[in-house]
């Protein structure tokens, strides 16, 4: 199985009155792993592109909790797919070694990042055709 199969969108349970929505987000549950790391992205134009790499062991949930984005994930062998984040219920599923780049950010954006693993500079690939190579040496 390629790793970009596991790739999906998930319905976060919202709960809401008169007072407005609650929208819950539960590692292990809600979330398919332990959230060890947490950050947000706001405030890029967009034609700016963020991400732009994968990760060695670091699964990834993204979460437009204001405005919107798009994100493409590909999986080295040619194959991509977008997606639009543009509810604050709705989030995608990033397991490990897909590359990852978000973009056409609204003015309004915040993109939530929930991590499996804590910050590790080492395990993050950043050269499309490393990755490409690294997915093609791991299916010899």
């Amino acid at each position: 199985m390629n790793n970009i199969d596991l790739v999906r969108m998930l319905e976060l349970p919202e709960r809401g009155d008169e007072r407005g929505n609650l929208v819950i987000a539960e590692g292990e549950t809600d979330i398919p792993f332990e959230i060890k790391r947490v950050f947000y992205i706001y405030g890029s134009d967009p034609d700016v592109v963020r991400g732009c790499h994968a990760n060695l062991h670091t699964e990834f949930v993204l979460i437009n909790v204001a405005g919107s984005s798009k994100v493409k994930v590909l999986d080295g062998e040619g194959n991509e797919i977008v997606y639009s984040l543009n509810r604050p219920k709705t989030g995608i599923y990033l397991p490990s070694m897909v590359w990852k780049e978000m973009y056409d950010f609204s003015e309004d954006s915040v993109l939530l990042c929930l991590a499996s693993t804590h910050y590790d500079e080492t395990e993050y690939v950043r050269d499309l055709e490393e990755y490409k190579k690294m997915v093609k040496e791991s299916k010899v």
